[in-house]
């Protein structure tokens, strides 16, 4: 009866069913109550890991997450707990619908979770908002406003410094464009090495890279060396290789349109007949019987007003001086001829002449003096032998400038072409003995007053007959081989140029400084740097690649071309 009774369907036992029937519903009810407590321990398991991961990530699980877990974790409790109430089926089909109730649960957390990751990056976004701007709220009002411009500052100068750091970033060539920027840097070059300077500078308009690649010298060295005052001598030769090639063609655009300020550097009260020289960042000029030397300020167009050292030791003005191997070699009025050292106190003056000298050079450890007394002297520049003249020369006329070849074999004199029909006369640095004169049709008095070697083989001279010429030795020796006529019919006092094409000459009215390209015939520009009451000669006239200098009897003046 037993076995009849349970296999009858439950809740449906037959009327002889006794208390061994009782007890196997309640072994069954026992046994459904247990696998339910186990899925709702499975269930809370789980959402305890998934509780650990997001702790673990540093995410707090937000709330809705763990509602969903709940909730298909009720929903197959549920589900179990009905089917036990109802008493109907079997325990395998309650198990099954309870394993498919967790199933659900795990679903639906997933879902949830999935849901809430967006929100949980807006929510993390929020927060960083908000304790951004928690500080400031704690200061207060005022604090927010520091706080704000604080902020933008900061935010400015991170610009700013980013900006700097692209600038500063080489910048590679472009991926995309034409073909050409596509071609080996070396044909590139090639091709761009035909391009004037108009071209090229359209070109470094196009993009940031063919602006770097349009900067190098090699594209502007052919056009410097064509260009005035560019720091290229006429065989090629740069005398600033450390100033980008390009920055000096643009400057030297401003020579050849005349395009300079003006401005006056120094100024003395009694009238002058100074000279100059040039070196480094120093200027040397000569005043009265005293030689100062002066700093330029960074911007070439200004002096330190404190003088950095006066060379004193001649008894009247001083005439003439040169720098040589770190030593002031001047001519003095009194006859003499004073060897300063430039960084130290030490000062030799010795009788050099019967009258006063009127110039002096120095190369090699050789000094070559000339003199109002128709002579030019060669002296040694060795401590131990100052003052014992080598040669005596007689030149018939008196000497108004000197100048050593290059190639320490010769010196060149400029007289005043009164005793001789030369005033242009080449000698031996050795014997002293005359190797050749230059010219042979000038009128009398057209004496030279500067004279200077461009190279061993060429030179240049001005004077009274107000011609410039240049002279090539390997040429002709009776014949110059290029002239240029002041228009004014004036003297010309001095003279320099840059070695290739500039030259620029000191008139005797109204402080003319004249610039000619050597290429024309024509002047160029003309600074008139004097007014009518306050007539001066042009002195002494020295420039670089950015200004000019002149010394007047009043003044010295300053022509800057780099800002106009």
């Amino acid at each position: 009866m037993g076995s009849q009774g349970g296999s009858g369907p439950p809740g449906n036992g037959g009327p002889g069913e006794g208390e061994s029937g009782e007890a196997r519903k309640l072994q069954e009810g026992r046994a459904a109550r247990g696998k339910r407590r186990k899925g709702k321990r499975k269930g809370k398991a789980g959402a305890g890991q998934d509780g650990r991961r997001s702790g673990a990530e540093g995410n707090p699980e937000p709330p809705r997450a763990k509602a969903a877990a709940g909730l298909g974790a009720e929903a197959g409790a549920r589900a179990g707990l009905g089917e036990a109430g109802e008493g109907g089926g079997s325990v395998q089909e309650g198990a099954r619908r309870i394993v498919r109730g967790e199933e659900g649960s795990a679903g639906a957390g997933k879902e949830a979770e999935g849901r809430d990751d967006g929100k949980k990056e807006e929510w993390r976004v929020r927060t960083g908002r908000r304790e951004e701007a928690r500080p400031a709220r704690a200061q207060g009002r005022g604090g927010q406003a520091w706080g704000h411009l604080a902020r933008t500052g900061a935010a400015m100068a991170a610009e700013a410094a980013e900006e700097e750091a692209a600038a500063r970033e080489p910048t590679g060539r472009p991926a995309a464009g034409p073909a050409l920027l596509r071609l080996p840097e070396e044909l590139l070059l090639l091709i761009c090495s035909y391009l004037d300077m108009q071209a090229l500078g359209r070109l470094a308009q196009v993009c940031r890279w063919l602006r770097r690649f349009t900067s190098c010298d090699l594209l502007w060295r052919r056009i410097a060396r064509a260009s005035l005052n560019s720091g290229f001598t006429r065989l090629g030769t740069d005398l600033m290789a450390s100033v980008p090639v390009k920055e000096r063609v643009k400057v030297s655009q401003n020579w050849r349109l005349g395009r300079c300020r003006e401005g006056i550097l120094l100024k003395w009260r009694c009238s002058q007949m100074p000279w100059m020289q040039l070196e480094g960042d120093s200027l040397y000029i000569s005043q009265a019987n005293f030689i100062l030397a002066y700093q330029f300020r960074p911007d070439g167009a200004s002096l330190n007003r404190r003088p950095l050292g006066v060379f004193a030791g001649h008894d009247e003005d001083v005439c003439h001086f040169v720098l040589a191997n770190s030593h002031i070699i001047s001519a003095g009025g009194d006859g003499k001829i004073g060897v300063h050292k430039i960084h130290s106190t030490f000062t030799v003056k010795y009788s050099a002449h019967e009258q006063e000298v009127n110039c002096v050079d120095c190369k090699g450890g050789i000094i070559v003096s000339g003199s109002r007394d128709r002579t030019a002297k060669v002296w040694p520049l060795a401590s131990g032998r100052l003052g014992q003249c080598l040669h005596t020369i007689q030149t018939e006329d008196r000497v108004w400038s000197i100048a050593i070849s290059p190639l320490l074999s010769s010196f060149v004199t400029g007289t005043a072409c009164c005793g001789h029909f030369s005033p242009l006369r080449i000698w031996d640095l050795n014997s002293g003995q005359l190797m050749t004169h230059l010219g042979s049709d000038f009128p009398p008095g057209a004496g030279v007053l500067d004279v200077m070697y461009e190279s061993p083989s060429t030179l240049l001279s001005c004077g009274y007959d107000t011609y410039v010429r240049y002279w090539d030795l390997r040429t002709s020796v009776r014949k110059c081989v290029m002239e240029w006529e002041e228009p004014h019919d004036s003297t010309l006092y001095c003279l320099q140029t840059d070695g290739n094409h500039l030259l620029a000459t000191g008139s005797s009215y109204y402080g003319v400084v004249r610039l000619w390209d050597r290429r024309q015939r024509a002047c160029l520009h003309a600074f008139p740097l004097t007014s009518t009451p306050l007539s001066s000669p042009v002195y002494c006239l020295r420039f670089t690649t950015k200004h000019l200098y002149a010394a007047l009897s009043y003044n010295l003046h300053v022509l800057d071309f780099q800002n106009p």
